[in-house]
């Protein structure tokens, strides 16, 4: 193999300062995801592992590594919210992943304030300009390619209603970039933000302009 090709097989490590796996999968959105349990305690925590699986019915999902309190909430409610993370809420956003007791309100922690979903009982983030409320729909614990149980869980739901500021909507088309999504990136700390700059737009074969 060639010299200029870093290869390795991740259960034997990479061999590198920091493992690229997530720095590679990346951009990736943020699955920023508000719960309550059962006695109407909120929780509220950021999750990197996100993103879109299903058109119709809208499905999106999470995976958290470790069985956290979102997925122990989720589990017994059956509902959770997902809220968009912008530039202007970028430090509440990291603040709300502290590593806190169960009791403690995430949203009180990053300055945030819960606001009421409309079809689900879990609260959504009220200075969110994007928000979907959520039905559980799969609740999964993932496996090695040998069966071997992980210690993570994948989080799977319907999206049953949605949330729109109504300035990001441009004659009735979301504008992805006027919103301001950060993502996350590899390495410890590092994020990106998506801009107008970054648009290029590319049509697919055979697909009507």
């Amino acid at each position: 193999m060639s010299d200029d090709i870093h290869f390795y097989e991740p259960r034997a490590g990479h061999g590198l300062p920091h493992n690229p796996f997530n720095a590679i999968v990346a951009p990736r959105p943020i699955g920023w995801i508000s719960s309550a349990d059962e006695h109407g305690t909120l929780n509220l925590a950021p999750y990197s592992f996100f993103n879109a699986f299903n058109y119709t019915p809208p499905i999106v999902g999470f995976a958290s590594v470790g069985y956290k309190d979102s997925v122990a909430n989720i589990e017994r409610t059956g509902e959770f919210g997902w809220n968009l993370a912008t530039r202007p809420l970028a430090e509440q956003m990291n603040a709300s992943c502290e590593a806190v007791d169960p009791d403690v309100d995430e949203f009180a922690l990053a300055n945030l304030t819960p606001t009421p979903s409309r079809v689900i009982g879990a609260p959504r983030v009220a200075e969110a300009q994007v928000s979907f409320e959520c039905r559980l729909s799969q609740l999964i614990r993932l496996t090695g390619a040998d069966g071997t149980e992980t210690e993570t869980w994948l989080v799977l739901g319907e999206v049953v209603g949605v949330h729109i500021a109504r300035h990001l909507l441009v004659d009735g088309v979301y504008d992805t970039a006027a919103a301001a999504p950060i993502l996350r990136g590899g390495g410890p700390a590092d994020y990106f933000e998506i801009t107008a700059e970054a648009l290029f737009k590319m049509h697919r074969p055979n697909q009507e302009r």
